[in-house]
């Protein structure tokens, strides 16, 4: 029985305990893709940073938050924080939130990314095609845009990006 590569291991620690998710449905990966090519494109245009998406593990605090967002960005500027995987804080994390992991994202994964005082936390709910972008103000985290079902949100990180959620749901 062959063995699962190391770089295609899921398992997160949150909190200290190491947590298995499952591998994401079909349309999660979709919406994973939708929002990538969103900002690719936009990153083609500004040079603002690198793009990169799960699973790639950004460590926190070694043994205690080692924590796989859907996909994460950092700024130029910020780079020395990728090595071996992410040893630091990325401007930004979007998690695509499923059923199964409604609480994990909106609940755990944002106290863990607020604590560590991510600049921007996007949260991404398919169910309702809507996306809310969180940013740090005074090390809690306040909505910065939401659509749902129509409009438009802004990134503060990601100078100048826009996403209409009718590009990400359709």
């Amino acid at each position: 029985m062959e063995t699962i590569e190391r770089d295609l291991d899921l398992t997160e620690i949150i909190n200290g305990e190491e947590i298995m998710g499952p591998s994401p449905f079909g349309r999660h990966q979709r919406i994973i893709m939708k929002i990538t090519k969103k900002i690719l494109s936009h990153l083609e245009k500004h040079d603002l940073g690198e793009l990169y998406v799960s699973p790639l593990d950004v460590i926190f605090e070694d043994g205690i938050n080692r924590l796989q967002p859907d996909i994460l960005f950092i700024r130029k500027e910020n780079m020395d924080i990728f090595q071996d995987w992410i040893r630091g804080v990325p401007d930004m994390v979007c998690e695509i939130v499923s059923q199964g992991t409604y609480e994990k994202d909106t609940e755990v994964k944002r106290a863990i990314y607020e604590r560590y005082r991510v600049p921007e936390y996007w949260i991404v709910l398919p169910e309702f095609k809507a996306i809310e972008i969180l940013t740090i103000e005074n090390a809690r985290y306040k909505k910065h845009a939401f659509a749902e079902l129509e409009g438009v949100v802004t990134s503060k990180v990601i100078e100048g990006l826009q996403v209409d959620v009718n590009d990400i749901f359709e």
